[in-house]
């Protein structure tokens, strides 16, 4: 690759990622903003279910939304004991379910997915954020979420999700993780939602 194709795809890349910023629904990111303050109000808990890249996205999100927002969270997939012997001993699909069991999620909880495609059972995707979609749908938690796909499971079920704009098919994957990181980060310095200064 010569420096100019190199040039070429940096120029591309954040010309779309300019795109998607203006593309965003900000009053849907608003109305998150309105029901995570509401959660926090009646002292619910606000889990975070995401896989592969995501699933780091989620690690950093529950630091913010903790430190900086004073919302109880917590990342489903940081315990890797845990994950790994549901993974071997119920299968791949019940990670976040499982582990959503065991926190006793309530209608006072909300379960927050971070994902690309939001869970597929069709194509056998990441059906175990369509578990934890369903049982929170089932017990009454809220749903929310930052997807890439409009059509996902995620996206089709959850309270307030907002869609990462799809403007090239090519770079879904890298934007989507990437607007993960941009939407969470306006909703933890929001002033609504943020109680306690970042260091700088």
């Amino acid at each position: 690759m010569n420096d100019a194709t190199a040039r070429s795809h940096a120029v591309s890349f954040f010309e779309d990622a300019v795109v998607v910023s203006q593309s965003l629904s900000h009053a849907l990111i608003e109305k998150l903003a309105l029901e995570l303050d509401q959660l926090r109000s009646r002292k619910g808990r606000l889990f975070f279910v995401g896989v592969g890249g995501s699933a780091g996205n989620c690690s950093h999100a529950v630091n913010d939304f903790r430190k900086l927002c004073g919302i109880e969270a917590y990342a489903a997939a940081d315990n890797v004991s845990e994950l790994t012997a549901r993974a071997n001993d119920e299968g791949w699909h019940t990670i976040f379910s499982g582990w959503l069991e065991v926190s006793h999620l309530s209608q006072n909880d909300a379960i927050f997915v971070l994902s690309v495609g939001g869970g597929d059972v069709a194509r056998n995707v990441s059906v175990n954020i369509v578990e934890a979609v369903d049982l929170a749908k089932a017990r009454g938690a809220k749903v929310f979420g930052i997807v890439g796909n409009p059509r996902g499971h995620t996206a089709v079920n959850g309270d307030v999700v907002i869609t990462i704009p799809p403007v090239n098919p090519q770079l879904v994957t890298p934007l989507s993780e990437a607007f993960q990181a941009m939407v969470w980060h306006c909703l933890v310095s929001h002033p609504l939602l943020q109680v306690r200064k970042t260091k700088w």
